[in-house]
């Protein structure tokens, strides 16, 4: 994958001090994390805090705005590579890229979204989901069971699983994910689930039918 150039941004204090909360909320939650700790961490002073950033809750935007602007740029790479050649991916794990881009803040990202914060981060990464649906729906030979924001909201949050639970995840695989190796075996095993569903859609079909029967027995019992 070709190297990007780093963002101005991320050479200045302001970037330092983006980092240093990155941290810190991860590590402590948004409370706890002072703005005073934050400059220590970052070495400035908390008047610069306030002078780049204004409130705590401002920069916690900006730490937002910030993943958004990774996960985006990592999503447009990947449609890049998939539209541009034969090749689906170019050969790059994306898997791997995208587990090193957002590994300094997978504490953030969990604390954040198992809190119910970052929706920001969350509403970006459902809408790229939707994108990808609407090119895949079109070669879908069956209608889909659920609208389309349904299905990019659930399966956003079962990718984003991964990384949250990531110790987890490498102990069952017994090999860290963070590692190239780790990220390889991730990368096939995804590839493996995506490309072989559990259930035909016929079966698929069938649990839906017995779903709704089981739903219209229980609105005309309640209406008795």
């Amino acid at each position: 994958m070709t190297t990007s150039r780093p963002d101005p941004e991320d050479l200045t204090a302001r970037a330092r001090i983006r980092d240093a909360a990155l941290r810190l909320f991860g590590e402590h939650g948004f409370e706890a994390a002072t703005t005073r700790r934050i400059a220590e961490a970052a070495g400035v002073s908390p008047g610069l805090v306030r002078h780049h950033f204004g409130s705590k809750q401002a920069l916690r935007q900006a730490c937002d705005a910030h993943l958004i602007k990774l996960i985006t740029r990592i999503n447009e790479q990947v449609a890049a590579d998939t539209t541009a050649a034969d090749a689906p991916v170019g050969g790059v794990n994306y898997v791997g890229a995208s587990l090193a881009a957002l590994g300094p803040y997978q504490r953030y990202l969990a604390r954040a979204l198992t809190e119910g914060w970052a929706e920001p981060v969350f509403d970006a990464m459902v809408q790229m989901s939707e994108q990808w649906l609407a090119e895949l729906d079109e070669r879908r030979s069956d209608p889909p069971f659920a609208h389309r924001k349904a299905r990019a909201t659930v399966g956003t949050a079962m990718a984003l699983a991964v990384g949250i639970l990531h110790e987890h995840v490498s102990r069952g695989l017994g090999v860290d994910v963070s590692t190239e190796e780790g990220a390889d075996l991730l990368a096939v095993t995804l590839l493996d689930l995506y490309s072989h569903p559990w259930l035909s859609p016929e079966q698929a079909a069938a649990h839906r039918d017995a779903l709704e029967s089981t739903r219209r027995s229980t609105e005309e019992h309640a209406d008795e």
